[in-house]
């Protein structure tokens, strides 16, 4: 793959975000949000702030994106990148954002992030909800993976490499155990626990020949984690019989939004 976090990477993978995004949750966002003079939206983890250039022309009036990452040259690109058309205006802020407090969320209307939760651990998440908790802060936590890759026509060590994959995603890195997969229901349990109410819809990626170099560049990173977790599996070999195969693959994504009274 090339590179989890690169901006090629990133770019590469914005338009299959864009057609995953569960719109069904907009409406319940918007409900939620209608009446403030200017929405203040902190976009964490924002890499170059493509859900940012999905989500700003969605909601309607002026609004403050604060795009914050611990990437310098993502933060650079976000900025240069967002709509600012019609009233949106951006600043960035490099930091760690597992460490946000309420006191730091005060007066932010809005947390957003994508593909984020699957690297914070469980305590992470729960820190996160109370944060937003106590500012009274909304959430809309987008395309976290759910463990679940459906791959046509259909292969003997699908499932193999689907569960080496899982196991990768779940590892200790850094002394610190990632949620992977389980992150959006592990969301969902925090946020309702911290008081609000949570919609969850799913978010799947389509990927196949209409996007031949994203379904490579997948499928390389997806047979690389499963080899360092299973280095026993043929994975060479399934290599080979995918390449010469007309793919279609669903990788399963889920959103997750949280309001609070």
């Amino acid at each position: 793959m090339t590179g989890e976090f690169s901006t090629g990477w990133l770019s590469l993978r914005e338009p299959a975000d864009a057609d995953a995004r569960a719109i069904d949750l907009l409406e319940p966002l918007r409900t939620a949000l209608k009446g403030r003079a200017e929405l203040v939206i902190r976009d964490l983890g924002c890499g170059t702030g493509s859900l940012g250039r999905w989500l700003a022309p969605r909601l309607t009036g002026p609004q403050h994106w604060i795009m914050e990452d611990r990437d310098p040259a993502l933060l650079e690109y976000a900025a240069t990148h967002m709509p600012t058309a019609d009233g949106v205006t951006v600043e960035t802020r490099l930091g760690d954002v597992t460490t946000l407090t309420a006191g730091e969320l005060a007066g932010t209307d809005l947390v957003t992030c994508s593909a984020l939760l699957d690297i914070l651990t469980a305590g992470e998440v729960a820190a996160l909800a109370a944060a937003c908790a106590g500012a009274r802060c909304h959430a809309l936590l987008t395309l976290s993976v759910v463990g679940e890759v459906t791959i046509e026509p259909a292969d003997p060590l699908d499932q193999q490499i689907a569960g080496a994959f899982n196991a990768h995603q779940r590892r200790v890195h850094g002394g610190r155990q990632l949620l992977g997969p389980d992150a959006a229901a592990a969301a969902r349990r925090a946020f309702e626990d911290a008081g609000a109410a949570v919609t969850v819809a799913a978010s799947p990626w389509r990927l196949g020949r209409q996007r031949s170099t994203l379904t490579a560049e997948w499928l390389d990173g997806w047979l690389a984690a499963a080899a360092e977790q299973r280095p026993d599996l043929p994975i060479e070999q399934y290599r080979e019989r995918r390449a010469t195969s007309d793919l279609v693959i669903t990788v399963g994504h889920t959103d997750v939004l949280a309001i609070f009274d």
